[in-house]
């Protein structure tokens, strides 16, 4: 999918599902198996990038790494925040999983 694509399905994500914005809070719902897909932002720090993407394999929890900053990232989820990890536990009416399986 193309990356506005990408935007659309996490925004509606965000607006009809359940998301987890921040990287403790990404780290705990990963680890108790709640979470279903992680929106890494293209400026995540490196050890926080390899910690997630590490967790995703140990919990079989996808990964997806969006191409645009973590103020892009935020923009995309309407907040006025920088947003450099986040977590989809309920994808509403997005077809957020479905980039995942590309």
């Amino acid at each position: 999918m193309a990356e506005i694509d990408a935007a659309k399905e996490i925004r509606r994500a965000t607006d009809t599902g359940k998301v987890i914005f921040g990287t403790k809070e990404s780290e705990n719902s990963i680890k108790n198996g709640s979470s279903k897909v992680i929106i890494i932002s293209n400026n995540t720090p490196q050890l926080v990038r390899e910690k997630m993407v590490s967790l995703s394999g140990i919990t079989g929890t996808p990964p997806f790494l969006y191409q645009g900053s973590a103020l892009d990232l935020g923009s995309v989820c309407g907040k006025p925040f920088p947003v450099s990890v986040m977590v989809v536990t309920d994808e509403g009416k997005s077809k957020v999983l479905d980039l995942v399986k590309q």
